[in-house]
């Protein structure tokens, strides 16, 4: 099943995309896809529900904007460094344990929005990235049990100002949380849609020129290690996201590096998860 949200920002509502590519509004059953949704465990009751009144559902015209698939999370949690090539063009050492920080989910949008470079940016960048749902609440869980507690899968965009996350000193977070700087979908895909998280080819274009191209088959620590690994410090709860890091083929680690200008096309796509598009654009005041 593929969930996805749809409508002005702020005023999404929930859908689904059925596999003829058709998207039918499902308010009747659910008023959001968020914390309470996936807490519930309505997840599971709407794929039958789905099948029952599909024929009488809404409509959703094509040229609707998707917003993110799910409703603002508690979390937005990232791993970097989690691809040995990554690692290696970012000059750095492979991690012995999982490299963890956030994304403030302000910068959470929709997958076709713009992405506004920052005021003062002259370095912001792509990550292409698969990232894990998380279906129900996850304290001090055993990594054998860990794919239990997915929701889904989703497409993500890990937009990142390299200055501020790297040269303005502290944590990484200040360099990741602009607004429009993680565009989540176009749409939650259920595990039953994807038979291997781990092998799926995952890719991103600048301007119509490929630059990352890889699979998660090169991911250093796996879902469940993830899941088990974050588990230890911190709660999850039902709707919080996990993104699972970037492949190499970043702008940092071009030599000179190259970063995003107003105009560039960014496109990127994972089997079974769908394809993004962002126009990048500059900040203005509102």
């Amino acid at each position: 099943m593929k969930l996805i949200r749809y409508g002005a920002p702020e005023a999404e509502k929930p859908g689904v995309q059925l596999p003829d590519g058709r998207r039918i509004d499902v308010s009747a059953f659910t008023t959001d896809f968020d914390e309470q949704f996936f807490a519930s465990g309505k997840i599971k009751e709407l794929s039958a529900w789905v099948t029952a009144n599909a024929a009488t559902c809404a409509a959703i015209d094509p040229l609707e904007r998707l917003g993110a698939c799910i409703g603002r999370p508690s979390k937005l949690i990232c791993i970097g460094l989690n691809y040995a090539k990554h690692a290696a063009e970012s000059g750095m050492a492979l991690p012995e344990e999982p490299v963890v920080f956030f994304k403030a989910t302000t910068a959470i949008c929709g997958p076709y929005d713009n992405l506004i470079i920052p005021k003062n940016s002259i370095k912001t960048d792509w990550e292409v990235e698969l990232a894990v749902v998380i279906g129900k609440k996850a304290s001090y869980i055993e990594e054998a049990e860990a794919m239990e507690y997915v929701a889904g899968y989703v497409l993500h965009n890990d937009y990142s100002e390299r200055e501020f996350q790297l040269e303005r000193s502290g944590q990484w977070v200040k360099g990741k949380s602009a607004d429009t700087f993680a565009p989540l979908g176009p749409f939650l895909a259920t595990p039953d849609e994807i038979t291997d998280p781990h092998n799926l080819r995952l890719w991103l274009s600048v301007n119509s020129e490929m630059v990352q191209d890889s699979n998660t088959d090169d991911l250093v620590f796996k879902i469940p290690h993830l899941i088990h690994y974050l588990s230890q410090f911190m709660t999850l709860l039902p709707g919080d996201v996990i993104s699972t890091g970037t492949p190499f083929g970043v702008g940092l680690g071009f030599k000179p590096p190259r970063y995003l200008k107003p105009g560039d096309v960014i496109e990127l796509g994972i089997d079974g998860l769908g394809v993004q598009k962002q126009v990048a654009q500059a900040w203005k005041p509102s």
